[in-house]
Order: C-alpha cells, then sequence, then structure tokens
C-alpha cells in the first residue's frame, strides 16, 4: 500500500462518533454548514489524492478557507464534520474544546501538518486558535513550551484530561509521518493559560536519561521515532491509568539511527503522579502463574545484548500482524470524531 493510501485507511480508523448528542444548532445553520462540508469532504480528499504537490496545495488552502466559512456558524461547535475522512476531530473529555488536525505532503519524504482548536462558547460564537508547523524550525523539540503559532505538528488521535491543584491539562497522543524512512509519535501536554489560550508543553515528562534508567529528567514533552511502517504502539490504557508505548530496540544494533528502531515486544510507560507523567519501566515484567498467558519471548539475553536474529522475526511479524488499537471513545457532549492518525498541513495564515 502506497504513503497516501495507507494515510487514507489510518484516517478511517480514527473516525467514530457518539450516536447521542443534543445539538442546540437550528435546522437553517445545520442545512448551511452540510453545505459547506460537501465542499469541504471534495477538497479534503483532494489534499490526499491529488497527483502534484501543487494541486494538493491548493486543495489545502480551498479547504482551510470552507472550514473557516463553515465554523463561523453559530453554534458549529456542536457539528460533528462525520463525513470527512482524511481530518481528525477529537473532543476534549470534559467537552471544553475540539481540535482539528490533518497534513499536507509535499513528496513521500516531506510531511506538514495542520490544524486548529474550536472552543466551546456560552453564546456559540467562533472562538479558533490556528495551529502553524513549525517543527521544521527547532532542534530540541523535547524541551519546549510553545503556542499554536509555532506548534510542534502531529495529527492526533488521543486526548487524556488530568487535574493538579484545580487546574486541567489535555495530554495529547498524536502522529507523524516525519519522513520516507521513519515515522514518529507524540505526547504532550495542553493547557490553557490565564486568558485561554493554548499552551503546548511543559515539564510534565519524567525521562529516563540513562540506560539503567536510574535517573531522569523532565521534558517538554515525549517522542518516539522508529522504523517506517513499525507499527510502535503509544497510547492511553485506562484499565492502567497510564500512557502506555512499545519498547524500541535498533534492528541493526545502532540506535542513534530512528530509522531502524522497531518494538521488542517490551512495554514502558507513564503514570500521573502529582502533576507530571512519571516513567514506568516494564509495565508487564510480573512471574506468570500457572494457567497465565505467556509472555513475549525477550529480544535480549541475560548480559543485555540484542538477539538480532530474534529482532528480524519480530520486525517481519510487526509488520504483518500488528494492528493499531482504537483509541476509547470521548466521553459526553459532541460527535466525536477521531482519525487513527492521519496527515496534512502547510503553512498558510488563511486562518
Amino acid at each position: 500500500m502506497n504513503m497516501r493510501g495507507s494515510l487514507f485507511s489510518l484516517l478511517l480508523i480514527i473516525t467514530f462518533s457518539l450516536s447521542s448528542f443534543s445539538q442546540p444548532l437550528k435546522a437553517g445553520s445545520k442545512s448551511d454548514i452540510s453545505k459547506i462540508e460537501d465542499s469541504m469532504k471534495i477538497y479534503g480528499n483532494r489534499m490526499i489524492t491529488e497527483k502534484t504537490a501543487s494541486q494538493r496545495f491548493v486543495a489545502d488552502s480551498v479547504f482551510i478557507r470552507m472550514m473557516v466559512r463553515a465554523l463561523r456558524t453559530p453554534n458549529s461547535f456542536y457539528y460533528p464534520f462525520d463525513s470527512l475522512e482524511t481530518v481528525s476531530r477529537i473532543y476534549a473529555p470534559d467537552s471544553s474544546f475540539r481540535i482539528f488536525s490533518w497534513q499536507f505532503t509535499r513528496d513521500d519524504d516531506y510531511y506538514r501538518q495542520r490544524g486548529a482548536i474550536q472552543m466551546r462558547t456560552k453564546d456559540g460564537s467562533l472562538k479558533l486558535f490556528p495551529l502553524v508547523d513549525m517543527s521544521d524550525f527547532t532542534t530540541a523539540p523535547q524541551d519546549s513550551i510553545r503556542t499554536g503559532n509555532n506548534w510542534i505538528g502531529a495529527i492526533y488521535y488521543g486526548i487524556v484530561e488530568k487535574t493538579f491543584n484545580g487546574k486541567n491539562y489535555y495530554t495529547l497522543l498524536g502522529f507523524d509521518d516525519n519522513n520516507m524512512r521513519s515515522t514518529k509519535k507524540w505526547a504532550e501536554v495542553l493547557s490553557f493559560d490565564t486568558q485561554g489560550r493554548p499552551i503546548f508543553g511543559g515539564p510534565f515528562f519524567s525521562i529516563p536519561t540513562d540506560e539503567v534508567r536510574t535517573s531522569g529528567s523532565r521534558q517538554g514533552r515525549f517522542m518516539m521515532e522508529y522504523k517506517k511502517d513499525g507499527r510502535a504502539k503509544l497510547n492511553y490504557d485506562k484499565e492502567l491509568d497510564m500512557i502506555v508505548y512499545d519498547h524500541l530496540v535498533s534492528e541493526s544494533n545502532e540506535p542513534d539511527k530512528a530509522y531502524t528502531m522497531v518494538p521488542d515486544g517490551d512495554y514502558q510507560g507513564f503514570k500521573w503522579i502529582n502533576g507530571r507523567w512519571t516513567y514506568v519501566d516494564k509495565i508487564f515484567d510480573y512471574k506468570l502463574q500457572d494457567g497465565q498467558a505467556p509472555m513475549p519471548a525477550p529480544l535480549k539475553d541475560a548480559n543485555g545484548r540484542s538477539d538480532e536474529l530474534k529482532l528480524m522475526q519480530q520486525s517481519e511479524i510487526n509488520r504483518k500482524n500488528q494492528k493499531q488499537p482504537t483509541p476509547a471513545p470521548v466521553p459526553k457532549k459532541p460527535v466525536i470524531q477521531k482519525a487513527k492518525e492521519p496527515k496534512q498541513a502547510k503553512d498558510d495564515d488563511s486562518y
């Protein structure tokens, strides 16, 4: 499957909706948005399927203008846009906002995300924050606190709401096609300042800093980069109340080359403790009792050396069999749309 085809499939998996939801949207307004949505769907598909980069760029620009026009309709927050298959639409668990995100693809080695945060307002008016992907202009994206104007682009497929000292924090899980050799996934905390403006990142992740995992430092966001189509997982597990992700190892014993990294069957994660995501090593590292299912075969020997044959076998299994889990439905209100992990963006100030 080519890159655009896999992206399209990804978006279809992410997309879902809640059937019961009261929309304070007048019939006439709903009809007006629906007509615009019909055109948005056409250009949203063209953002992915057009043959040339210039054609995709034009489709992206037209799509943005149409989206803003539709969102200016009073109470548009409650319109689901559920026919848009190339755009991720997810609501905060408390329904205080929703995020649109997608990507612009120039070629298989150039991806840019675009997005916008729409706030829920009491009077139904539009309060919109555009998200401009500036990830190309930083050498240390994990260590920065950012606004929507210098956003680290991602297509969001999950939101986890936590509180600390009476303030709400929303952890975003996102996907980035990155380039033709590697894929990235991000976890970062979204909060809002005293004026209601979005802030991305902060000292919310305790990241281990040495190989034996005995010490750590705080970072602004967590990133995992791995081999293209490596199918590495980064998800929130509701039962464990943890962010869980695949442990990665290099297929070629070159861990400095992200495009060689693949899952090894082990899992790590983060637990929300005292206002930050605290690192947890070997989540499923426990002894089995009689009758319990076997754990994945270890890919390292007792001395910590990688078994290259098993790594190759695991990589093949990942490519053939591993599936991305569907994100948990968002509680409360709006008809929610999730996109498994989409893409499409460009740097344009059409908002």
